[in-house]
């Protein structure tokens, strides 16, 4: 997939972790092999990826523990540094930025949300929120009302001068978020922002995040490794094992159509309605069959829709974005699909 003017591009890049991994790399021509170069003293990190994201998509990364996700967000923010290859965001190679160069691109386009919340204990709320925007020179009086704005974004208000002490694990990630988006970044980067939260909260921080993203509309490399999680927030998924993407593709094509042998197994327990639209299963319209009042966009997932559906008498007209009728669907239709082919198995 080759994308017109993407934010971030990487061409063949490598993360090898070891002594001189450069020459290690030069002397096998490119080509690892994972298990060559670990019995030689060397981790693989990132293997010859390459791919692009465009403007306001969120691609998520997952695999499992040691695949290789979280190297590759850290070597595109440069974290670290790639061992090899070539990594642009919005044209500018990364690798080629010198120290000041690339603090002023992470303070203005770029924000990054991690795992642990990193909050300043001895800061409130407010305070916490600020604080970016102070060290980017921000008057004092101005970085509050911008913090204000964050914490109305997130819904935190009333809890502006809390501590983080004072906070659940949700309202701390919230502040975090908050934080990462008050110097207005371009392009965030998630690593696994959710995973140390009880599933309602997590449920609840994804559903802030969409969100937050229909009217923002960031550039977001997203790294996780619950594919459910992925598959309610991606635009598109990469899916890595020892440090290569085994497949980057839409939710449906990774699911429906596995690349690989390993990517078929990462996903073969996953239902089909919750990646099939319901474009791919209505039928035909029918200008004479009388219609529920209830329609249903043709772009949505079967699983967001099925119990809306169930609960009609009558098919349902599936409608396009003007609103116009392209199909209708049974709620039979709705059942086999997810019962039916359970049962068969």
């Amino acid at each position: 997939m080759t994308i017109e003017n993407p934010v971030i591009k990487c061409d063949s890049v490598y993360k090898i972790f070891g002594a001189n991994p450069e020459k290690m790399l030069e002397n096998n021509s490119g080509n690892v092999d994972p298990k060559i170069f670990q019995e030689a003293g060397y981790i693989v990190g990132v293997n010859n990826a390459s791919f692009e994201v465009s403007k306001g998509e969120i691609l998520v990364v997952m695999g499992l523990s040691g695949s290789g996700k979280s190297t590759l967000l850290r070597c595109i923010s440069r974290l670290t540094d790639a061992t090899s290859g070539k990594i642009y965001i919005d044209g500018q190679e990364l690798l080629a930025l010198k120290n000041k160069e690339l603090i002023e691109l992470r303070r203005n386009k770029m924000g990054m949300v991690f795992q642990s919340f990193a909050l300043l204990p001895h800061k409130t709320v407010l305070e916490n929120i600020a604080f970016p925007l102070q060290i980017k020179g921000m008057k004092t009086t101005d970085s509050i009302s911008k913090s204000i704005e964050m914490v109305k974004l997130v819904g935190l208000e009333g809890r502006e001068n809390y501590f983080p002490r004072e906070l659940s694990g949700g309202q701390q990630q919230r502040v975090g978020i908050a934080r990462s988006l008050a110097v207005e970044p371009d392009i965030w980067f998630l690593d696994e922002p959710f995973s140390a939260l009880d599933p309602l909260i997590r449920k609840e921080m994804q559903d802030e995040f969409l969100r937050l993203q229909s009217s923002l509309k960031k550039t977001i490399m997203f790294v996780t490794h619950d594919f459910d999680e992925a598959l309610k927030l991606a635009d598109r998924i990469a899916i890595m094992k020892d440090g290569i993407i085994e497949q980057l593709d839409t939710p449906a094509n990774i699911v429906l159509s596995p690349a690989t042998e390993y990517v078929k197994k990462f996903t073969q327990e996953v239902p089909r309605e919750k990646v099939l639209k319901i474009e791919s299963v209505m039928d035909q319209k029918d200008e004479g069959r009388n219609l529920s009042d209830f329609t249903v966009s043709k772009d949505a997932i079967i699983e967001t829709v099925a119990e809306k559906i169930l609960g009609q008498e009558k098919s349902v007209a599936v409608v396009d974005n003007d609103n116009n009728k392209v199909g209708i669907i049974n709620p039979t239709k709705i059942i086999r699909i997810l019962f039916g082919e359970k049962k068969s198995e």
